[in-house]
């Protein structure tokens, strides 16, 4: 008689203590301090970046978080706090070029949407935001990863608005932001994502 094989282990364990189911994910098994210490250690730009250190998901997220708050200055605190989360699940899938991500399929996606509509409801948002928020954290994306390449991934200009487009909205962007992009190591870059996020969290 054959023996069954075991089911493989689909959970992660976290520092916080808990474990986080990655194919059914529960907003119960989410804490943001796990978020924060795992994008912090996620590079962007798989490490092809300028500095002592990795820019770090984290920073990635602050950063997408600036230029949608400046692009949009109405946007609500919860819109706000969407930005900030939109690339939450590469604290456990990591992060992935695009072109890789296109490669590997809709399987890919449809798993990363999984878990950030778990990460959404853990922090009191609804599953998706609205569409057009979504469009424009996707374009405040595309901005800060123009930055991002003309600054510290060594892309020229050229390039850079060819992958991602010419930046729209900057004018008046603060300069840490639109000039002087410097990757801080995990322990701050942690620091810096948990503080906008309480600082958004705030009720």
């Amino acid at each position: 008689m054959a023996t069954q094989e075991p089911t493989p282990r689909a959970w992660q364990r976290m520092l916080s203590g808990r474990r986080l189911d990655l194919l059914d994910p529960s907003p119960l098994d989410i804490e943001i301090e796990d978020i924060a210490h795992g994008l912090a250690r996620v590079a962007r730009w798989n490490g092809q970046t300028k500095g002592d250190h990795a820019f770090s998901v984290a920073q990635h997220c602050v950063l997408v978080e600036a230029v949608f708050a400046h692009v949009n200055p109405a946007a609500t605190r919860a819109e706000r706090l969407h930005a900030l989360l939109h690339d939450a699940p590469e604290y456990v899938i990591g992060d992935m070029i695009s072109p890789f991500k296109a490669a590997i399929g809709m399987d890919y996606k449809a798993f990363e949407l999984r878990l950030l509509a778990a990460i959404h409801l853990r922090f009191g948002l609804p599953a998706a935001a609205v569409p057009r928020v979504i469009e424009d954290i996707k374009a405040a994306d595309r901005i800060a990863a123009y930055l991002e390449a003309t600054q510290l991934a060594g892309f020229r200009v050229e390039e850079a608005r060819k992958f991602f487009g010419a930046p729209k909205g900057l004018t008046g962007l603060s300069p840490e932001f639109s000039h002087a992009i410097e990757a801080l190591s995990a322990k701050a870059a942690t620091a810096q994502y948990l503080a906008m996020f309480n600082q958004l969290a705030e009720t």
